[in-house]
């Protein structure tokens, strides 16, 4: 690695509906705002890219991971501060960029109760998450209906895995967007100090 080069990487997890996505977007845009150059990669656009013709198994969504640890890798290289946004529900899918970076990553688990993500989630349009995500994995999951879009869902078929090293968790079941953005920036900008960066 070269170290006049490497970066910053902060990685929000959790839940489908957990808030990860806002939150992060609008980490984002306070950072570029600092005059900091950011990266944001947001796993559900990239994972089209990944994979066009999606086929929605296990073994592809850990392939997707793989990838878009590699993508923040080499924004990282070139000194940036990245952002990622996605579930990763699999301690291991952090474990990678974790061991990749070093003490310039940290993950944020943005986290809720299913019931919040639940509702949250079914106040979504369609677009890059398939719309009434959780409502077809319940619904799947009772009836054994079938929906060829949907792969596993986490929270519903798996669950999410919670990482001991961590380094912060924002318990977002009543907190307002503004509330948990203002936590994450707390967060970030004394994890910054602590680590010498700013």
């Amino acid at each position: 690695m070269n170290n006049a080069k490497k970066g910053l990487c902060v990685w929000f997890v959790g839940l489908p509906g957990s808030g990860k996505s806002s939150i992060s977007r609008e980490v984002y845009k306070r950072l570029c705002d600092m005059g900091i150059d950011v990266a944001y990669l947001e796993m559900d656009r990239l994972r089209k890219k990944y994979f066009p013709e999606p086929k929605y198994t296990k073994e592809e969504r850990e392939k997707a991971y793989d990838m878009f640890v590699e993508d923040a890798y080499k924004e990282f290289l070139n000194g940036r501060f990245v952002i990622m946004d996605g579930t990763a529900y699999k301690v291991d899918m952090r474990k990678k960029a974790r061991d990749k970076m070093g003490d310039r990553f940290a993950e944020i688990y943005v986290k809720c109760s299913i019931e919040t993500a639940i509702q949250r989630e079914s106040n979504r349009e369609g677009g890059l998450v398939i719309a009434n995500l959780y409502k077809k994995a319940l619904d799947r999951k009772k009836t054994g209906r079938q929906y060829p879009e949907l792969g596993e869902v986490i929270g519903v078929d798996v669950e999410f895995e919670e990482d001991k090293e961590c380094e912060f968790v924002i318990e977002n079941d009543n907190f307002t967007l503004n509330e948990a953005v203002d936590k994450a920036m707390n967060f970030i900008l004394q994890w910054m100090k602590i680590k010498k960066i700013c």
